[in-house]
């Protein structure tokens, strides 16, 4: 059976990003950079590798600094172009976005994730969609989303990306309860939005990766405020578990909390160490640091 092809992608970036302050007091959270590229920038090439073609980006006052990243910067690849340095230039086309392939929405109260998807609505119709958390940075061979569309071709319903927790940890993600374990697959019989450590279904945890159907969007119109006095998307994803069709997704990958401090600077020495360019000094430094802290002890 040949499923609908998801070509939109939603990503939630309406948060305020007190967890950093006070840097975020003047740039969007989702522009802090990872090496050289904002936490944006990662989850829009991991949504392009994965075939989308429409970007929808639910903000809120104050983050007008993320329009402007996507914009062309016609001064800059003037200089760029005239000075010679055709390689930065390159760099920096990968961060232009065409015309119309980006669109913003408001949400103009912070009532949680499920209720920032649901501001996009007009704009996802009745077509599936994707939804990145620009938070989760996953290291990963083959991107994530492009790894759950795979997957989606032959289950297609509702997929989330998951991954095990220790059990002490469950209470702060949503969590699969499960039905069928098939591997890479699983097919859910519940979803539990933060449970108790001794109330959780299991310790496969639902992290920032979504391919999701427009009726979750019809289940959204309905849903109260849940956990936290806010409109919980796991909610509307679990009201589509009798169905049969709601799939957790053991994907291949590192993910990192860069919503944290340090989980943004694990990610920060991986992503350094990644890149053959900072690699080797990176590496030396870090050893350097390693052996000073060992003598100071």
């Amino acid at each position: 059976m040949k499923h609908r092809k998801v070509t939109k992608a939603v990503f939630p970036v309406a948060g305020m990003g007190t967890r950093f302050l006070p840097a975020t007091k003047s740039i969007p959270k989702e522009i802090m950079t990872l090496v050289d590229r904002p936490l944006i920038q990662y989850a829009i090439d991991e949504a392009r590798a994965a075939g989308i073609k429409e970007f929808i980006f639910v903000t809120s006052r104050g983050k007008s600094a993320l329009e402007d990243y996507f914009d062309h910067a016609p001064e800059l690849e003037s200089a760029l172009k005239k000075a010679g340095k055709d390689q930065l230039l390159e760099v920096l086309k990968e961060t232009n976005m065409d015309s119309g392939a980006i669109a913003y929405v408001r949400q103009n109260r912070a009532l949680g994730l499920g209720h920032a998807v649901w501001c996009a609505r007009r704009l996802i119709g009745d077509e599936p969609f994707a939804v990145l958390l620009p938070d989760d940075v996953i290291a990963a061979e083959k991107a994530c989303l492009a790894q759950m569309m795979e997957a989606y071709e032959n289950t297609g319903g509702n997929i989330v990306a998951a991954m095990e927790v220790p059990p002490e940890k469950a209470s702060s993600y949503g969590v699969l309860d499960i039905a069928e374990d098939m591997g890479s697959i699983v097919r859910a019989k519940g979803m539990v939005e933060k449970p108790k450590k001794e109330e959780a279904p299991s310790n496969l945890a639902v992290i920032g990766r979504y391919i999701l159907q427009p009726s979750v969007m019809d289940n959204l119109n309905k849903i109260k405020q849940g956990v936290g006095g806010e409109i919980q998307l796991t909610d509307a994803i679990a009201e589509e578990v009798p169905k049969g069709n709601v799939y957790g997704f053991r994907f291949r990958g590192q993910r990192y909390d860069c919503g944290s401090k340090a989980g943004f600077l694990q990610a920060t020495v991986a992503f350094g160490l990644a890149r053959p360019d900072l690699r080797e000094e990176f590496n030396a430094y870090l050893h350097d640091m390693i052996a000073l802290q060992q003598a100071a002890q």
